[in-house]
């Protein structure tokens, strides 16, 4: 109960929101302001041009400073550095006739300068307060720098591994995915953007941007509402209720209808049934793009977007040069103009843009609150929990600190590439090589040898797409192949680095043959054949074919692109200062022809055979096991646990009782560790046919060795409901099997019984 001074504030907050939740000061200001907003100036808002600095498709040449002072830009992206920023926030503030800031965006996706694992990594940790942790720290920096609006969350479900932007995401898995889209939130906003180093998040891409035909960027996506519902938005919804600020469109197709100009997917789903009152802004060159998609030209495609919900406009210049055009020929009203322009006034206001227009430019933050040894320690310490050992036969990781130690790939030294795709901001040359790592964990412990081992792919070409602008260097196939056998020769144990290079995954690297590029795969293959033992380190974004791998190499432990700290945090992990705990949150196929690939399928009329062999007349293939290599929710741990048996409350579910479920996970090894205990479902019996498994839940259980502990889930009616047919949200009663286990591919089932 509150008295005194603190019922008084209690009273005043209540007062300044009238009973829908608005903020009654907000209205009353921004009512104010646009009254003295011309028609130009309201659309000047939805606009927001690029700087130019960090180029991210087709560069458009344009003015910013004219813009700005013209009060034609609601804000701007791609310039980085808080001392430029606050010069274009100077020309908005002091030189538009009104004086309203500007919106600074960037592409801050895991990190800023200190940058951390690729997202699709960082959810191997299953650890949603080491995502808020990241985007804390990454708020903090970018607001150090001048920005206050990230492109961040990306949290597109994504089942086709062929798909670049599949490092991106969180993976397959739309209950695990809503987990890390809120944690995301979050991080970034902290507790409601009063502060100077909490930014706005926007949330994209809305929606289905992650199920593109054949794996290929920017292609459409086709799929029923129900797919839609049940697999797609649950992640997007959980961001919003989370308190995202903004959202952002997708820019290729669903279901024939470009997102940015669907009003059912805008005004009908994200403002109507969700309740989302923030800002939708365009992904890049939206607008534009749907005379290209064979929709309408770029008046007409302003005008339906405008009418369907999006705000502002993503450097298209669409609105800003026929919108005005379009309003005195009626074709779109002041009401809607007005409705577009309030919400980007709305996020500003909510950021204290209005009370504090300089409140991200502080150039003194910038000197003290990046790339600091803090944030590096936490980078290193979250990369740790990124990575999943796939296989370790014999033990042979972590390796001891004797004898000679060859490390070999084109991979091996390369500390530009440490950090991963959509990392533009950062600053390559700070990030150190593995091999550097490697020489200071040894120093004189042991003796380590190096060799580059092979170029990235045999075709130069091919490796320049791959590499982009961080480039690895090229060398004579023979000559190079010759020296990494020299030196495997001498070694007692091999060490290699090899995979995708930073660049081959992200927007725009989608690939048909998700392998080991040929190159570094005859290389692996030539070492392996020497008989010393081989430590695969994966480079990769994306679940990769390792079929020959799997088969004959003793051990492969995946380290994604750690960021800053990669270098010494696959160090801590080879030599076992750390003990990997990632498991995986996307399938690992056979082979490519599986894709797209994901553990959360719908049953078929001929039930796919599990065995190794192809049997005529069921769902399987000819040529390979329908299994994939690898399981949605595997990873081993350098100790080993044993699980028992799960227990149940009761074998019936209703409403009104809950059922708990509880078993026993022992550390069987002699090294501590953490195991993820997962918890699964599958409607039996339904209106609509239910995957043959569903993540519900699941717990991070640290283990000392021999150390047991009791891990206790409790399942409610909430867990079991989907959507119908009908797109309603429903529990259906029935027979329902409930699974436990270390990963989606060995599970202990129960029967119970849904009333």
């Amino acid at each position: 109960m509150k008295t005194g001074f603190g019922l008084i504030l209690a009273c005043l907050a209540l007062a300044a929101c009238d009973p829908a939740g608005r903020d009654s000061e907000m209205d009353a200001f921004i009512d104010n302001l646009m009254g003295r907003m011309t028609v130009e100036e309201k659309i000047g808002q939805l606009n927001l041009p690029a700087g130019g600095d960090i180029v991210s498709g087709q560069v458009f040449e344009t003015d910013l400073a004219e813009l700005v002072s013209s009060g034609r830009a609601g804000g701007f992206f791609n310039v980085k550095g808080v001392e430029r920023i606050t010069e274009f926030q100077r020309l908005a503030i002091e030189k538009s006739r009104l004086g309203i800031p500007l919106l600074v965006g960037a592409d801050v996706i895991h990190g800023y300068e200190t940058v951390f694992p690729i997202p699709i990594a960082l959810s191997c940790s299953w650890n949603p307060s080491a995502i808020e942790r990241m985007a804390r720290i990454s708020a903090v920096e970018a607001s150090a720098d001048g920005v206050n609006w990230t492109f961040s969350p990306m949290v597109d479900i994504c089942r086709d591994a062929r798909w670049g932007r599949i490092a991106e995401g969180s993976g397959e898995d739309p209950w695990l995915g809503s987990q890390m889209a809120a944690a995301y939130v979050r991080g970034y906003q902290g507790a409601d953007m009063s502060h100077d180093d909490e930014i706005m998040a926007c949330v994209k891409h809305f929606a289905a941007y992650g199920a593109p035909e054949a794996g290929r960027d920017y292609t459409a996506a086709d799929m029923s509402r129900q797919k839609l519902y049940n697999c797609y938005l649950p992640p997007y919804r959980a961001a919003i209720e989370a308190g995202a600020g903004s959202v952002m469109t997708s820019f290729n197709l669903l279901d024939g209808e470009h997102p940015t100009a669907s009003r059912w997917l805008l005004d009908g789903l994200l403002r109507r049934q969700w309740g989302f009152d923030g800002m939708v802004v365009t992904d890049y060159n939206s607008i534009s793009d749907m005379a290209t998609l064979g929709l309408v030209e770029a008046p007409e495609a302003a005008a339906m977007s405008l009418k369907a919900g999006t705000d502002m406009d993503m450097v298209s210049n669409a609105y800003l040069n026929t919108l005005g055009d379009s309003y005195r020929k009626g074709l779109i009203s002041m009401e809607e103009i007005d409705r577009a322009c309030r919400r980007i006034l709305e996020a500003k206001y909510r950021l204290g843009l209005f009370s504090e227009p300089y409140k991200y430019c502080k150039p003194q933050r910038a000197e003290t609150e990046l790339y600091t040894e803090e944030h590096l320690e936490a980078a290193r310490e979250i990369a740790a929990e990124t990575f999943v050992l796939l296989k370790n036969d014999g033990n042979i990781l972590p390796l001891q600190k004797k004898g000679k130690i060859a490390l070999i790939g084109p991979l091996a030294d390369a500390g530009n590439n440490m950090c991963g795709m959509w990392s533009q901001l950062c600053v390559d040359s700070r990030h150190i090589s593995l091999l550097q790592a490697f020489k200071e964990e040894l120093g004189n412990d042991a003796e380590l040898l190096y060799a580059r081992g092979s170029n990235l792919y045999y075709s130069e070409k091919t490796q320049q797409y791959a590499t982009g602008r961080r480039s690895i260097p090229r060398g004579d196939d023979n000559a190079l192949l010759r020296e990494a056998l020299r030196a495997a020769d001498e070694a007692d144990v091999i060490v290699t680095a090899l995979g995708e290079s930073c660049e081959m995954s992200g927007e725009s690297a989608s690939r048909a043959d998700i392998t080991i590029p040929d190159a570094q795969r005859h290389l692996l293959k030539r070492l392996v054949a020497t008989g010393k033992p081989v430590v695969l380190l994966l480079f990769t974004g994306r679940p990769l074919v390792l079929d020959w791998e799997s088969d004959n190499v003793p051990a492969i432990l995946n380290v994604w692109y750690a960021g800053s700290e990669a270098g010494h945090a696959i160090s801590d992990a080879v030599f076992g200062r750390t003990n990997p705990c990632g498991k995986l949150t996307t399938t690992f196929p056979r082979a490519v022809g599986q894709e797209p690939l994901y553990y959360n399928y719908l049953q078929c009329s001929r039930p796919p055979w599990t065995n190794e062999h192809f049997v005529a007349y069921n769902s399987n293939y000819i040529d390979v096991a329908n299994t994939p290599l690898y399981p949605f929710g595997y990873g081993m741990s350098y100790t080993t646990f044993e699980y028992g048996s799960p227990e149940f409350s009761s074998d019936r579910i209703s409403a009104d009782e809950p059922v708990k479920i509880s078993l026993t996970v022992t550390n069987t090894g002699n090294r501590a560790g953490v195991e993820i205990v997962q918890l699964y479902i599958h409607d039996c019996l339904a209106s609509l046919a239910r995957p043959v498994k569903e993540l519900k839940n699941y717990r991070r259980v640290t283990l000392q060795p021999g150390e047991s502990k009791m891990v206790e889930f409790t399942l409610t009616t909430d867990e079991l409901k989907f959507y119908n047919s009908n797109l309603e949200l429903v529990y259906e009663p029935g027979d329902f099997e409930i699974m436990t286990g270390p990963d989606s591919g060995h599970l202990t089932v129960k029967l119970i019984k849904g009333i």
